[in-house]
């Protein structure tokens, strides 16, 4: 089973996109500043997460959600899923 998810900067509110097949480790791990990517904006939210069988799916959707550079598709995909 793999995820897609959605990561909030507590710090200023930007987006991290990203997939995993542990969401629990790998929040921690950004939380960590294990990600070069990720470390300077500590903390780190999990807002979404979608579950897919394949990592090929995974990443399919992944690509599609960094293509789309819209803050207002992601808080929308956000907070429709509340």
């Amino acid at each position: 089973m793999y995820c897609v998810y959605i990561l909030q900067s507590q710090m200023d509110q930007s987006y991290y996109i990203g997939y995993t097949s542990n969401i629990e480790n790998r929040l921690t791990y950004h939380n960590q500043g294990r990600s070069r990517y990720t470390r300077k904006k500590i903390p780190w939210l999990l807002m979404y997460s979608e579950k897919y069988n394949s990592k090929r799916d995974a990443l399919i959707r992944e690509k599609f959600l960094k293509k789309q550079k819209s803050r207002v598709f992601i808080e929308e995909l956000i907070f429709s899923s509340n």
